[in-house]
């Protein structure tokens, strides 16, 4: 009991000391995130001064560059005018057709009987295609033959009066006069000439009758449908049994239509531009997509010889052999043809300016500036163009000029193209 004043105090001093050893390690770990923190402040504003600086001298290095190139003179891109070529090949797209092409119409009424071609079948002239059923015609033309059988009695009739009355005005003819009165002697020539003129009525008949029996008998040679030439059956429209009328108006139906495609005819509409050069005899070749490996050959037979107004192009037909039939009626072909050269230079169309004076192109100088030439067309080719005059073979043409350029203005060729490369690029 007299111990326990001595010990509390001493409890007391170790709780105390085991109170302040935290605060001694808390007071030098916030030491160090102070350190810590100082340091990402530095580094993070070194960095700004850094990135700052990078984008300053970028945006000066930027407005140093435009300002470089803005002084330049306006960059160009040229190409060199080439010497035209001493022919000059024309590709236009041309359409097939038939040498011939024909509707084949009923010449008689009546119904089909049989048919013996359908399409794609070729046939010979004179091949009967089809046979028809006529039994009115039929009926008509035994009327007819029956009537003119009539007719020809008639006329034997006709002809036994005719004689007896002759033989009776000859007898009172060669009587005595004071036998037989005038009147009688009259009278009998009058039954004569009437007799004679029965007869020729009777005749005229029959001739009617057989010209009608003539007329029913060339009709039931169309009772066989035939072909008019050789050719191919492109269309049908019969079938057994249909009822056909004679005719080729609106409301008739066709029977077969038919073409001949050896030789075929190829319709080309030239620009009006080439249409002096379109002269017949001049040599083309046919091409089509889907006969790479067969070209075929042909001239030019006849053109129209006139603009048209609307398309401002002259209708060419160009004749091309084609005994296997393998061009048919309807195709799309490329025709090109091979023409003479009429101008001095070739250029692109990129290259023309077009202005209220007249054709122009731009033509840079050995000093680099460019002017502006009057040129003169010789041929348009749509993408290539033959000049007469105004530039001359080596010539550095400016291709797509700015108006901002000016005649005499400095100017920087940047790249240059060939014709073809500048034509496909448009």
């Amino acid at each position: 009991m007299l111990n326990q004043p001595d010990s509390a105090p001493a409890a007391r001093a170790k709780e105390g000391a085991r109170r302040e050893r935290p605060q001694l390690a808390s007071s030098g770990t916030g030491r160090r995130l102070q350190i810590f923190a100082a340091a990402v402040a530095i580094a993070l504003a070194v960095g700004f001064f850094l990135v700052y600086q990078s984008r300053e001298q970028a945006a000066a290095d930027l407005a140093h560059d435009t300002k470089a190139e803005g002084s330049l003179p306006p960059p160009v891109v040229v190409t060199i005018a080439n010497q035209a070529p001493a022919e000059m090949s024309l590709t236009l797209p041309g359409n097939t057709a038939a040498w011939y092409e024909s509707t084949i119409y009923a010449r008689v009424s009546g119904y089909v009987g049989k048919w013996f071609v359908d399409i794609g079948d070729r046939v010979k002239k004179g091949q009967v295609l089809a046979t028809i059923e006529t039994p009115d015609l039929d009926a008509e033309l035994a009327a007819a033959q029956a009537k003119l059988k009539s007719a020809e009695a008639d006329v034997k009739v006709r002809e036994a009066q005719a004689s007896f009355a002759k033989t009776t005005y000859e007898r009172w003819r060669n009587s005595p006069t004071g036998v037989v009165s005038e009147q009688e002697r009259d009278a009998k020539k009058a039954d004569f000439g009437s007799a004679a003129a029965q007869l020729n009525a009777a005749m005229a008949n029959v001739n009617a009758d057989q010209g009608n029996v003539d007329r029913l008998q060339a009709l039931t040679r169309f009772k066989e449908v035939t072909a008019p030439y050789d050719g191919t059956i492109i269309e049908r429209r019969i079938d057994i049994g249909n009822l056909v009328t004679a005719g080729s108006t609106s409301n008739t139906t066709l029977l077969y239509r038919m073409s001949q495609d050896d030789p075929i005819r190829v319709f080309v509409d030239a620009p009006q531009s080439v249409a002096a050069d379109m002269t017949l005899g001049l040599p083309a070749t046919m091409t089509a997509n889907d006969l790479p490996n067969h070209p075929f050959a042909g001239k030019i037979a006849r053109t129209a010889n006139a603009i048209d107004p609307r398309s401002r192009t002259l209708r060419v037909e160009v004749d091309v052999r084609n005994p296997k039939d393998l061009l048919v009626p309807g195709m799309y072909v490329d025709v090109a043809f091979e023409l003479k050269a009429r101008g001095a230079v070739q250029v692109p169309a990129s290259a023309m300016i077009y202005r209220s004076s007249g054709p122009q192109v731009a033509v840079v100088g050995a000093d680099g500036r460019a002017g502006f030439h009057d040129v003169t067309i010789a041929r348009d080719d749509g993408n290539i163009l033959e000049l007469g005059s105004g530039v001359a073979p080596g010539d550095r043409i400016v291709l797509n000029i700015s108006n901002e350029i000016a005649s005499g203005a400095k100017v920087t060729v940047t790249g240059q193209q060939t014709a073809t490369t500048a034509a496909a690029a448009r």
